[in-house]
């Protein structure tokens, strides 16, 4: 039996990812997410003052990420620690499940598989209306150009946030690193916006969230062009694309995955987006050597199954070196 859940470790994040493709991301008011959720909203109500100073606001907003980190971790201390006093199988089950709530290759895949869908009925209504619930831009008027960049970005984006970056802090922290990073993605998403409230409450969370994406990103953007090479599409203008435009994007990670993606595909990403009646232009990235159709929507999601595949098998390999040295 100890040879057995010895072993066992190894075979976490693949078990993970098997269950996330089977299973999806169910939704739950008991999601651990979204309690996370309900965490960081207690915790704002909590430490929040609309009448603080910007100095003040900072500050509480380090507190309520600090408070926040500390109750999930002490969460999933006490969770795998009760686990592996019953049986070693149970901390091997609480583990998986860490990892499984920290990634979502399906979610992602879902949301691009219906628009492409859309798409190809040419139900550009329904398909604008759905691409509105996975970007914040505004997307009554886009066409079926603009409704796959859209899609393609948001997928390439966040197989840094919900593939690449839980399984590197997995690596180096196990169990908590994954759901650590959840977690600090999670408060960026309901705290690190440039409006009147969270521009300074928001702000550590942000970046924060930068930090722990930095590495990440850049693994996925090598990952990114390595898929391309194993799909059969042009992995050496992904290569190409990548170094020319990465930095372009006005997120420091954002563009290490977007780049080899548009450089793949031959397509551009980038150009003008509309955010509360605001027009914004974000730098182009990769050439309009193809026009954007839904058929590049599944091209882009095979290449980040492709990458998620690829990290499991690097973490799978990873954990079992440091577990040797």
């Amino acid at each position: 039996m100890e040879w057995i859940t010895h072993h066992l470790v190894y075979a976490i994040p693949l078990v993970a990812f098997l269950l996330d493709s089977l299973l999806g991301d169910p939704r739950s008011k008991f999601h651990p997410v979204v309690l996370m959720g309900n965490c960081i909203s207690f915790y704002e109500k909590l430490l929040y003052k609309k009448s603080a100073t910007p100095t003040q606001q900072i500050w509480e907003g380090i507190s309520t990420v600090l408070l926040v980190l500390m109750t999930v971790i002490g969460v999933v201390t006490g969770i795998l620690f009760i686990g592996g006093t019953i049986h070693p199988i149970l901390y091997f089950i609480v583990s998986i499940l860490c990892v499984y709530i920290s990634i979502s290759p399906r979610c992602l895949a879902e949301a691009g598989v219906e628009i492409a869908r859309l798409l190809r009925k040419q139900d550009i209504g329904e398909a604008r209306r759905k691409v509105g619930w996975i970007v914040g831009r505004k997307t009554t008027d886009l066409d079926e150009s603009e409704i796959t960049r859209a899609t393609i970005e948001t997928i390439a984006e966040n197989t840094v946030d919900g593939i690449i970056s839980p399984l590197f802090w997995y690596i180096l922290l196990g169990p908590w690193g994954a759901i650590g990073y959840r977690a600090i993605n999670t408060m960026d998403s309901m705290l690190g916006y440039k409006n009147e409230r969270y521009l300074y409450f928001g702000r550590f969370a942000a970046r924060l969230d930068d930090v722990v994406n930095y590495i990440p990103a850049r693994i996925t953007c090598v990952l990114f062009i390595i898929a391309a090479w194993i799909y059969g599409k042009d992995w050496k203008y992904a290569a190409t694309i990548a170094k020319r435009d990465a930095s372009k994007h006005p997120s420091p990670n954002g563009g290490y995955a977007e780049a080899p993606v548009a450089g793949a595909l031959h397509i551009r990403l980038g150009g003008y987006n509309v955010y509360h009646d605001k027009v914004t232009f974000r730098e182009y990235m990769g050439d309009p050597i193809q026009i954007m159709k839904g058929r590049h929507i599944y091209q882009t999601i095979y290449l980040m199954y492709t990458v998620s595949i690829l990290g499991i098998l690097i973490t799978m390999a990873s954990k079992y070196l440091i577990n040797q040295w």
